[in-house]
């Protein structure tokens, strides 16, 4: 089981108790517009967690898959989704998003596709995932690498023409406004904390997180070795995605890209 396995199974639905949950309609409408995405649309939420965006997008008219390597957010994503009216959808599957393009009946499937909040791009790193042992005696795995191969999955299940949007932790914030708690390990650029996370019966869990970080010099790379073009980033905060151009001052970057053929 990897780290955030186990943390999505033991959060269920309090991860919506969080602060950083309560911006979805902000985050949905700037996407419809930034995507150029109409109802109807088919949309791959790519570790969807408890689904707020994808069922945010059904309620709008969107058909959705979300997949998520965590059982129990799959059950409560899929529970909220059937309380959608309208003529949306929403459904939910439990898979690991690094063997998308494996999956045969997803291939080219979607007209858009979304990964937030670091859903899963950026959580391949840190020890011990998966049961690996460490490379090298250093801290992690090459993330960068596992990452890019989500990455291809995801442009495997688009159609050609179809567009991603895709959220990272920025590295020039994280390095900027460096919590004194928290490592960041320069050689995969991946930030190391330790926090305290409860269940919705209100049992606390210390957890590790370890979170991948980017410049969006390396998305563009990562992108365009993925066989996506058209690449654009901006700065984001979550709840206010207002698209400014990229800063050291907003702690995530929004990738936006199109595949470009199969």
């Amino acid at each position: 089981m990897t780290w955030f396995e186990a943390l999505g199974d033991h959060m269920g639905e309090a991860y919506l108790r969080y602060s950083f949950t309560k911006g979805t309609a902000n985050e949905v409408a700037a996407l419809i517009e930034m995507l150029g995405v109409q109802p109807g649309d088919r949309v791959l939420d790519v570790g969807c967690g408890p689904g707020r965006h994808s069922i945010a997008l059904a309620e709008l008219g969107f058909n959705v898959v979300g997949i998520d390597i965590s059982q129990r957010f799959v059950d409560v994503a899929s529970d909220a989704a059937a309380a959608i009216t309208g003529n949306g959808s929403a459904t939910f599957r439990v898979l690991d998003a690094r063997v998308l393009d494996e999956v045969d009946d997803l291939r080219g499937q979607f007209d858009a596709a979304i990964s937030l909040c670091q859903g899963a791009f950026g959580l391949t790193g840190g020890p011990g995932a998966d049961g690996q042992p460490l490379v090298d005696g250093e801290v992690g795995y090459p993330a960068r690498e596992l990452d890019e191969q989500l990455l291809v999955g995801v442009a495997a299940a688009l159609k050609p023409g179809g567009v991603l949007a895709l959220s990272a932790f920025s590295a020039y914030f994280q390095c900027r406004f460096l919590e004194e708690a928290d490592e960041f390990e320069a050689v995969h650029g991946v930030n190391h904390e330790r926090t305290e996370v409860k269940n919705p019966e209100g049992v606390a869990k210390s957890v590790d997180l370890w979170t991948t970080c980017y410049t969006p010099r390396e998305l563009r790379l990562l992108a365009r070795l993925a066989g996506l073009g058209s690449v654009r980033v901006n700065s984001v905060t979550p709840g206010r995605y207002e698209l400014d151009h990229p800063t050291t001052e907003s702690p995530e970057f929004l990738l936006r890209a199109t595949k470009l053929s199969d």
